[in-house]
């Protein structure tokens, strides 16, 4: 598994764990994310279960397991949090921010040390070593209950599931071309994206944050002025639909 820094200052980093080439061919690719600031770390979607030897192999070089504070699960997808019953065992002090809407659903993963702190539907905000995290609010893209991560001290929007693209191989880490990516996220953003309402109420929402890279669980990361392509892409296209 390839750990890959996307942002870094004196006290604060950001990685993205991922193109993992030991993964079963038949399981889809996934960006997990590890933030520390500070002398504290959080994980973000910390993957299936199959990755966690890999996951947990990675983050131990560059923090220690006591630095793990905390987890956090943008929705109940098994590709997004069915590792939590081995985190459980190695994290037992933890604790995982999730949507409250998912908490039962959540719990079938395994759960006996880790404690679950729900989030509610407005979102919210938690302190991670010297920077303020927010939960923001993003309903029914793809989830009924889902939320991303935006970082006001790195400027990054973790996305989950909008913005990503399903590619064969391992393909670079950020979008070089925007106009030649689409072809890999279109029919995903229609089939599993089920509301324009939604999208349109998170585009505002996410419009007034200032983003320098959108950093989505499946794919490439939008850095630069590819974050407003996406956007302005995504405000066109009509979602909801099964059709290719």
């Amino acid at each position: 598994m390839k750990a890959t820094e996307i942002y870094s200052s004196a006290t604060h980093i950001w990685l993205v764990l991922g193109r993992d080439s030991n993964k079963p061919n038949n399981i889809i690719d996934t960006n997990q994310y590890l933030i520390k600031s500070a002398n504290e770390a959080i994980i973000l979607d910390p993957g299936g279960i199959e990755l966690f030897s890999p996951m947990l192999a990675s983050i131990l070089k560059h923090v220690s397991l006591e630095q793990v504070t905390t987890l956090f699960a943008s929705h109940q997808d098994p590709d997004i949090i069915s590792s939590l019953g081995l985190w459980d065992k190695a994290l037992p002090q933890a604790t995982l921010h999730a949507p409250w809407l998912w908490e039962g659903f959540i719990r079938h993963f395994g759960m006996d040390n880790i404690s679950y702190q729900p989030i509610k539907d407005e979102g919210g905000e938690i302190k991670i070593g010297k920077t303020t995290l927010r939960f923001v609010p993003a309903h029914y893209l793809h989830s009924s209950g889902n939320f991303n991560v935006y970082d006001p001290t790195a400027k990054i929007l973790m996305s989950g599931d909008i913005g990503a693209a399903l590619e064969k191989g391992e393909p670079p880490m950020f979008v070089e071309d925007f106009a030649s990516h689409v072809k890999h996220m279109e029919y995903f953003h229609r089939r599993w994206m089920p509301s324009n309402r939604a999208k349109e109420n998170w585009i505002a929402r996410v419009k007034e944050l200032e983003i320098d890279i959108m950093a989505p669980q499946h794919g490439r990361i939008f850095k630069g002025e590819t974050v407003q392509e996406f956007l302005e892409w995504f405000s066109r296209l009509d979602v909801g639909c099964a059709c290719k």
